[in-house]
Parts: C-alpha cells; structure tokens; sequence
C-alpha cells in the first residue's frame, strides 16, 4: 500500500495523517501568539499576555482563514482513528482508554496549568494576586477551561460514537458524496439559525466547554472522519487531481466573501449590505463551503505530497498531542520575557511562534526520554 499514491501505512499509523495533525498543532500555535500582539483588543481581557506592541496585520479577521480549519481538520484526523481504536479495544475498554488519553491530562491540566495561566495573566498587566479559590477553572471567570477545552468535547464525541456503534447505525453504508453534502447542509442552516435566533457564543461548565455555533459542525466533520476510514476513502489511487487544482483556484473566493461580510458585521453591527437576514445567509454558505474546500485541500496535500515520515516529523508527531496541552503556559511565558521591549511586534511574533513550539516540543523529548521511560 505504499506504491502509486497510496498509502504509507506501518503498525496503524497513517503518516500524512500525523503529519497533518502535527501541522495542525503548530498552526494553533501560531494562531495563539498573534493573539499576544492583536491589533483591535478584542481579546485583551481574556488572553494570557497582551502586549502593547501590537500589529495591524495581527489581527482577529487577518487569523480568520486559519481559524476555519484548524480546529475542523483536527477533529476530522481523530474521527478517522476512532474506529480502528473502537475494533481493537471494544466498549468499557475503549472508554477506559480515551478517558486515560484526554480525560486524565485534562484534569492534571486544568488544576495546574490553568492556576498558571491566571497567575501569568494577572502579572503580565501588573495587577494584584487574588484568592488561591479563583485559579481554577470552576471559579476563575472568563477563563475557564481556555484552550483545553478541546479535550472534553473529544471525549464526548468518542461516547457518542460509540452509542452510535452500539445501535447498528452503518455509516458505511452513506456515500462520501452524500456525507459531504449532509454536512454542509446541516452545518450551514445549523450556522444560520444560531445567528439569526442569537444563540453564538460560548457555554461553559465545570466538565466541558464548548463553543455553541461550532459544536456541531465539529462532530459532523469528526463523523465524516470516520466515514473516510469506513470506506477506505485514503486506500484508493488519487482520481481527480483537476478537482484538487480547480479548488486551490478557487477557494479564496468563499473565503473572502466570508471575512468581508464577517467583518461588517462584527465592525458595523446594524449596518447590512443586504439585510440582516440575505447577509448572514451568505456569510454561512461561504464559511461552510470554505471549511469544505480548506480541510479538501489540507488533507489531500498531505495525502499526496507530505506521506512521509522522517527522524524529525516522527519525533514531532510522538509530541503533538502534549504540544497542544501545554504550549498556552510556555507561550505565556515566553510572551513575558518581550513585554516592554523595543523589539519590533512583527518580529516578537515570529520570535514568540518558533521558540514556543520548539520549547514544547523540547519539553515533551526530554519528558517522554528522561522521566517517562523511568516510570
């Protein structure tokens, strides 16, 4: 399965998938320090560290084109692996399983790092230490969970899988064809209906938090994941390669249709180009279509040209995982050491990406070398 397009598969590991997934994780990172020097403020009050050294080009509607995918593609890549972990480890095992992979770091990570995140926040804009109580998750306020906010929902996704397993529902038997277009649908009025009944923003709770206009869409592209693997969709030869080059010519048509209308109506509330109601039609329909075309092209140029697997990119795919967890507090950290210097923003960024993923994954080598293997 390594010949003619096909597959690179050794022990169960798919090496574009890895690949891709880790390539994920550094985008998150990425997207995360530009929020450190975000030029418009929106989110000053919440972040870890805002400089005052800020960007134009840092920007929440200049971030808007990774955010569509990053989080999608992620879900899709675990979506894909759920099934082959559900064969070989069958119901209470399977959950005994994931709840040690996301659940356990989860809660190490939400009582310990995110006390630190509160304590960089506090100290990174000079203000006063408040009660031990309020550092943690179920306390602290706008914080919550943050970034981790990912593992829960994963967790939830895996249950609900394997509910769905249990009640004979055959995924297999729906086309990808059919499954793409369900998503889109689905996921477009889903969009459609939270904005225009008001329902957008975030719910919070002690176990899990979740974006509300999102969460679906995650769970349909998790499920459409899954499909993928069902049918053996990455064992086949590449057949529309005009389909690949058509939509990287095109993509950026929704896609800017999308900012644009996300943009006035975020910056101009109560001002449409249409109405209120045509106007957030089309913002849905380009941002589903987006999220389409974005996570197609991701996932077939890792497919066909990223299907290796080297000394580095093993040993980033083995940290992936823990960079995502921990790379919020090292950022934080790093972030501190920049505040009020004459370094130019543009330059503290790039500063800020490459030695916050590099340290992580450092932090992680050493960790999984030298402590872990002990154990």
């Amino acid at each position: 399965m390594i010949e003619k397009g096909q597959d690179a598969i050794k022990g169960n590991r798919i090496y574009f998938l890895d690949n891709l997934r880790t390539f994920m994780i550094f985008l998150v990172v990425l997207y995360h320090a530009g929020l450190v020097y975000e030029y418009t403020g929106i989110v000053a009050f919440f972040w870890i560290v805002h400089d005052l050294s800020t960007n134009n080009l840092l920007s929440i509607p200049n971030f808007m084109i990774i955010d569509i995918f990053i989080m999608p593609t992620i879900f899709f890549v675990s979506g894909f692996l759920t099934p082959l972990s559900l064969k070989n480890k069958k119901g209470w095992a399977f959950l005994k399983s994931r709840f040690k992979r996301l659940i356990i770091p989860w809660i190490f990570a939400v009582m310990t790092l995110m006390p630190l995140y509160k304590i960089i926040f506090l100290y990174s804009r000079k203000m006063p230490q408040e009660s031990w109580t309020t550092y943690f998750h179920f306390n602290n306020g706008i914080f919550s969970q943050s970034w981790l906010w990912f593992l829960p929902v994963l967790f939830l996704f895996d249950i609900l899988y394997l509910f769905f397993s249990r009640v004979n529902i055959k995924l297999s038997k729906i086309t990808l064809k059919g499954a793409v277009g369900a998503v889109f649908l689905i996921g477009f009025v889903y969009s459609f209906c939270m904005d225009i009944f008001k329902g957008q923003g975030w719910t919070k709770t002690i176990l899990i938090d979740f974006q509300n206009e999102r969460l679906l869409i995650y769970f349909m592209i998790f499920l459409l994941g899954s499909l993928c693997y069902k049918l053996k969709i990455f064992e086949s030869k590449w057949k529309n390669k005009k389909l690949y080059i058509l939509i990287i010519c095109t993509a950026w048509i929704p896609i800017i249709l999308y900012r644009y209308l996300f943009i006035n109506s975020f910056m101009r509330p109560g001002n449409h180009i249409f109405s209120e109601m045509v106007d957030a039609l089309l913002m849905w329909f380009s941002f589903h279509l987006s999220l389409l075309c974005l996570l197609y092209v991701m996932i077939n140029t890792f497919r066909y040209y990223l299907n290796k697997q080297g000394k580095i990119s093993k040993e980033l795919n083995k940290n992936s995982y823990n960079v995502y967890i921990i790379h919020v507090i090292v950022l934080g950290g790093i972030a501190l050491t920049m505040l009020n210097t004459a370094i130019p923003s543009l330059l503290k960024y790039l500063i800020l990406t490459v030695s916050t993923y590099a340290a992580c994954n450092l932090i992680i080598y050493f960790y999984r070398k030298l402590i872990k293997s002990k154990i």
